[in-house]
């Protein structure tokens, strides 16, 4: 009680940092093979075509939607950004298959929380693509967005992929 009356209060980090949300191949948004992200009509982010079926968080945050098929998540961070995860294109109608989710809404997470794993091969097998691309969905309180890696192999969690600063 004492703390919160005469404690300093903590300053929200204004830029944060999003970590490589999985292992492979970056790739731009704007080459993703889907006009919804490649215009960016979601927001603006950047993608990893993977290597490996494990998906972890980019940062700290809260988890504030979890698709019921388990292909797309939503995360909140502290200072109120919001980032979509989206596993693969058009994996919505395998209703889940290939997908384990270890994180459910309302859950907090640490930046390399594993909070999906999938079977990369049976979503080449089904799905229009295996890219997974990360977007900033409420730009509007965003100031701007570095992108610092726009090329190469990234390991989940090791590589800062997004800078993002808060208005």
């Amino acid at each position: 009680m004492f703390k919160k009356l005469f404690g300093k209060k903590e300053k929200l980090t204004k830029t944060m940092e999003l970590k490589a949300h999985a292992s492979g191949d970056i790739v731009k948004l704007e080459d993703v093979p889907d006009a919804v992200f490649a215009d960016k009509m979601m927001g603006d982010g950047i993608a990893i075509m993977p290597a490996e079926g494990k998906i972890v968080s980019p940062v700290d945050g809260e988890i504030i939607q979890i698709f019921p098929t388990k292909h797309a998540l939503g995360i909140r961070t502290e200072n109120g950004v919001e980032i979509l995860i989206h596993i693969g294109l058009d994996t919505v109608s395998m209703k889940g298959e290939g997908f384990t989710a270890y994180v459910e809404e309302g859950k907090k997470v640490k930046a390399g929380d594993v909070l999906v794993t999938v079977d990369l091969e049976l979503i080449k097998k089904k799905a229009k693509s295996a890219v997974i691309p990360m977007v900033i969905t409420n730009g509007d309180v965003i100031e701007k967005i570095e992108k610092p890696i726009l090329s190469g192999k990234v390991t989940s969690f090791n590589e800062t992929i997004l800078k993002v600063t808060v208005k």
